[in-house]
Formats: C-alpha cells, sequence, structure tokens
C-alpha cells in the first residue's frame, strides 16, 4: 500500500491514523512536534518514542521534504523561492523582511484559473492544487533558509496566501494547512498573523472566517463592475454587490479590518471620480485600504499612474477616515513582487 504523508495531516487527522494503527493517542502530538521541526530528517531521530513505534513509521509512513530548485535574492531584501515539486510542476514563494519582521507569500495553486488580466501568474493557467504538505512545505524551506542565514535562527512572523493561485478553490487543502501552521505543538502561527486573500469566490468567504480565525484580504481593483469585469473574469460569475455583501457578512474578530487590495492601473481605475465610487462601495464595511500601484512588465500592457494621481485617489479614501497604505513594490528585479510570480 502506499505510504501515508505525515506532513498532509493536520494534528487531529494525525491522531485518528495513530488510532487506527493501534497506538495510544498521546502519540500523535508526540510525532507531531516532530515532523513539524527544522532539524527533523529521519523517523529514527525520534528518541523520546519507542524502537518499535518508529519501525511501524518507517513502514506505514513518510514525511514529505521540499528543497529549493534556486533562490533569488533582490536589491531591496526580497527572496524567491523557486520550487520544483515531485512531479515536476514548480511554484514560487516569496520572502519579504521589513521592519524588523519577516512576512512569507505563499502559493496554494501550481498556476492560476482566474486570468485576472493584470497578473503573470494567470498566464499560466491552472496546473493543480497544491497539497497541505506543499503548502507547509514552503513555510519548512524558508524557515530552513533563515536558520542557515543566521545561527539565532529569526523567524517567520506573517503568511500572506496571496502567491501563485486562488486560495478559496483549493479550499480543503487550505484549511488543513492553515490548521497545520496553526497548531500549538507545531508551527504556532496565530490567526492574526495569517492573512488569506481571495479574488472573490464569494461561497468559501464566510465558511473561511468560520473554520479558522484569519484575515481576510480582498482582491477587489475597481469600484464598478464595468471595470472589474474587464480586469477580472470572476467578477462575471460574482459581482461586487454579492463580493461586498459577503464582507459585511464575514465573522470578522474583534479590533480587526479586511484588507481590500487596490492594484492601481493607468487611465483604468485610478480616478478620482472612482475614488470617491469606492468609498460608497465600501460603506459599511470595517476595512483598510492597500494601494498597489501597478508593477510593469513586458507581457501585459498596463502601465503604473503617475504619483500626483496615486496620492490624489489616495487623498480621498482618506479624508472618508479610511486607514490607506501605499504599498511599495517588493523584488521587481527578480519577479517577485505582486502580480509577477509565473514560475
Amino acid at each position: 500500500m502506499e505510504k501515508i504523508d505525515l506532513k498532509n495531516l493536520s494534528l487531529p487527522e494525525l491522531t485518528t491514523w495513530v488510532i487506527a494503527l493501534g497506538l495510544k493517542p498521546f502519540r500523535a502530538e508526540q510525532i507531531f512536534s516532530w515532523i513539524q521541526r527544522p532539524d527533523f530528517t529521519d523517523f529514527a531521530s525520534m528518541t523520546n518514542i519507542a524502537k518499535h513505534v518508529r519501525s511501524l513509521l518507517a513502514e506505514k509512513a513518510v514525511f514529505s521534504r521540499m528543497v529549493p530548485a534556486k533562490v533569488e535574492c533582490s536589491e531591496d531584501g526580497a527572496v524567491k523561492f523557486a520550487l520544483r515539486l515531485e512531479d515536476g510542476k514548480m511554484i514560487e514563494s516569496v520572502l519579504i523582511p521589513e521592519d524588523g519582521r519577516n512576512t512569507l507569500c505563499v502559493s496554494s495553486q501550481v498556476g492560476c484559473a482566474m486570468d485576472c488580466k493584470f497578473c503573470l501568474t494567470g498566464t499560466m493557467g491552472l496546473a493543480r492544487n497544491l497539497t497541505a504538505a506543499e503548502i507547509v512545505g514552503q513555510v519548512d524551506v524558508v524557515r530552513n533558509w533563515l536558520f542557515d542565514q543566521a545561527a539565532e535562527g529569526p523567524r517567520i512572523n506573517n503568511l500572506v496566501f496571496m502567491g501563485m493561485g486562488e486560495p478559496l478553490l483549493n479550499f480543503t487543502n487550505l484549511i488543513r494547512a492553515v490548521e497545520i501552521l496553526m497548531e500549538q505543538r507545531g508551527y504556532d502561527f496565530s490567526g492574526r498573523r495569517i492573512t488569506v486573500s481571495t479574488c472573490g469566490i464569494v461561497p468559501k468567504i464566510k465558511e473561511l472566517g468560520e473554520k479558522v480565525p484569519v484575515n481576510l484580504a480582498i482582491s477587489l481593483h475597481a469600484p464598478d463592475d464595468e471595470t472589474r469585469n474587464k480586469l477580472m473574469p470572476i467578477n462575471r460569475t460574482y459581482p461586487l454587490a454579492e463580493l461586498l455583501r459577503a464582507c459585511r457578512e464575514y465573522p470578522l474578530p474583534p479590533r480587526r479590518r479586511i484588507m481590500i487590495e487596490y492594484v492601481m492601473i493607468k487611465d483604468v481605475n485610478d480616478s478620482v471620480l472612482q475614488a470617491h465610487l469606492l468609498v460608497r462601495r465600501l460603506h459599511g464595511i470595517r476595512c483598510k485600504i492597500n494601494i498597489l500601484p501597478y508593477n510593469e512588465n513586458s507581457r501585459v500592457n498596463f502601465r503604473r499612474p503617475d504619483d500626483q494621481t496615486i496620492e490624489a485617489f489616495r487623498q480621498v479614501l482618506r479624508r472618508a477616515g479610511y486607514t490607506t497604505l501605499l504599498r511599495s513594490s517588493r523584488g521587481t528585479d527578480i519577479s517577485a513582487a505582486c502580480g509577477q510570480l509565473a514560475a
């Protein structure tokens, strides 16, 4: 029989599997703690587990380990990891060091089916979903890389599911991966430190908040259906009114806000009139707005607005009372910035 990959199992799933093997439930906690350690390489190294149990694990299970095929470092400190999967397909993850924190941008699919017109990942199409082990494996790779860079082992502080793919279209594996990452006996990430971004898969938004207490980011990018239809085909299935209703119904934990992501594209969605319309659209939603000036590339015929246009747009939002951030692009010289991942 094919061996099970233990890295694919949340702690409750691992407990069920361990009991089915005839072992005591506490063994699951021991095993889970071991396989999440950065220095773990072999079942034989589980020194607090009986030898016959270790032999049984080696017979019935494996634990996957990802190795970067290539690591590229940007002049601004961002680091892009190209990861080759077992079937030969490639994904990319990006580490963004900033203000004493390390944020990791995680991929959820190989490619993407959403075909957003400003995003290079969409030009790849969708190859397949990532397994939970492949999602968590990205964290392993970068955590180990950080440890190798400094003896004190700087940690990953924040995870953002804003890499390749639409996370809510890989819902089961996404939830399993988040549960693994939040488990205290393993990575121990707080839900406050994990953000899941979606282009607007409306039926899954509320369910996401009900299953895991993570932050929600919405890739909005337009305040009206006509513009958003041109930029994001998903809007024809789930138009703005439905998407914003889902935001209002999202079970947002206290003192948190939804992140509205808005890529500004010259002469497409950057006018002051569109800023005023955005203010009206977001009324009643507890949110903050993240403005991302478009990252230009030779394959997509969009341009970045000038700084004056960006600031005029931003001031409309700020005067309306919205916290409005202006994200500076990181890793553009290694094609690691937002919308540039295309393995």
